[in-house]
């Protein structure tokens, strides 16, 4: 999963990434100093795979991950290259999701772009800027499908979508909102529409509003404009964030409970990440290694069983399963199995989050 990170210049991206990543990327008051996007990869936290790997137990203990992409901010006028945009939208293309950091704090030490703090200003400029890059992209390959459409009648749909989607784009609408067919979902896809992919809103805010997030007027607005287009929100403090990262497990339990808060931002992220997606963790544990892989939710047992490996796939037999509750009550397989708790599935079993499978297979 790679979540690319978007903001206008000095909302707290970078700090933000920095934070979740600790990857040491560029951060300063002033616009565009983030020009290369910054890459890192977040282990996802999942204590269910401490506690298998003590069942076994396992000599580690193997996460599954999500990458982050931190790219520069973006201005008015991006989609006309405006402040390097195209170059940055371009790179917004390759991620699966949007986390957008909008500024929902007061501090007159760090300048805004445009002078006051106003987040659904601030939404509409990026919006309207991934819109504008949509509509000529499709303005482009409307023209080059139509031609090739006069000897290939197959694409017709694909035309007809493409104007739905302008049509749709123009009226200032959102294409993420269209309801269209499973063949129309994949020609959809196909064309890596900026403003059609999965959106959370991350209203930064500072450390006094975290644990009464209701009372800050900015991130009601920004809540309320989510609600319209089924975007997930979560609030942070990208400068908390900051702190934590210095802390080792221990010493973060404790600071966290000092500020009264039972998560930290980036385990909200995740969750809302996995949520906005439609995705699972399933498990795998034995004596080398304890391990999570992360799937589409309604992905059947072959398929779950490729992500591991192509071969098993190929070769799937069956899919020995116990889910992972099931498992920490009964303490270890030998008794899980005695209470006929672990399942032989087939190959239309479909795999459920915290499902302890081993797969059999043959090449």
């Amino acid at each position: 999963m790679k979540l690319g990170i978007v903001g206008l210049p000095n909302v707290g991206k970078s700090t933000l990434f920095n934070a979740i990543t600790q990857a040491g990327a560029e951060s300063a008051n002033y616009p565009f100093c983030t020009i290369e996007p910054n890459i890192g990869v977040v282990a996802v936290p999942d204590e269910r795979l401490e506690k298998l790997s003590k069942i076994y137990p396992s000599e580690k203990v193997v996460p599954t991950a999500i990458e982050f992409c931190d790219i520069a901010g973006l201005v008015k006028g991006a989609s006309t290259g405006e402040g390097l945009g195209n170059k940055f939208l371009s790179h917004i293309r390759e991620v699966d999701a949007i986390v957008h950091v909008v500024r929902c704090f007061e501090n007159p030490d760090i300048v805004h772009v445009d002078g006051d703090i106003d987040p659904i200003r601030d939404i509409e400029i990026i919006n309207l800027e991934l819109t504008l890059s949509d509509i000529e992209l499709l303005q482009r390959r409307l023209e080059k499908t139509e031609k090739a459409a006069k000897g290939d009648k197959g694409l017709v749909k694909e035309v007809n979508l493409i104007k739905e989607a302008l049509e749709t784009l123009e009226n200032g609408n959102s294409v993420r909102n269209l309801e269209l067919s499973d063949e129309e979902l994949l020609i959809m896809k196909s064309f890596n529409l900026l403003s059609s992919k999965p959106i959370i809103y991350v209203a930064n805010i500072s450390e006094d509003d975290l644990v009464d997030d209701d009372s800050n007027e900015y991130v009601n607005k920004v809540r309320e404009f989510a609600s319209k287009e089924d975007a997930e929100v979560i609030t942070i403090s990208a400068e908390i964030e900051e702190e934590i990262s210095q802390l080792d497990d221990e010493e973060k339990i404790e600071f966290l409970k000092d500020l009264g808060l039972e998560k930290s931002g980036l385990d909200k992220l995740i969750q809302a990440s996995y949520k906005l997606l439609g995705l699972v963790s399933f498990l795998t544990v034995g004596p080398m290694e304890a391990r999570a892989w992360t799937i589409k939710q309604g992905t059947p047992a072959p398929q779950a069983a490729g992500k591991i490996h192509s071969d098993i796939e190929r070769g799937f037999i069956r899919a020995e399963v116990i889910s992972y509750e099931d498992l920490m009550a009964c303490g270890n397989m030998v008794t899980a199995k005695e209470k006929g708790l672990v399942r032989i599935e087939g190959k239309d079993y479909i795999m459920k989050d915290g499902d302890v499978v081993l797969f059999r297979f043959n090449v």
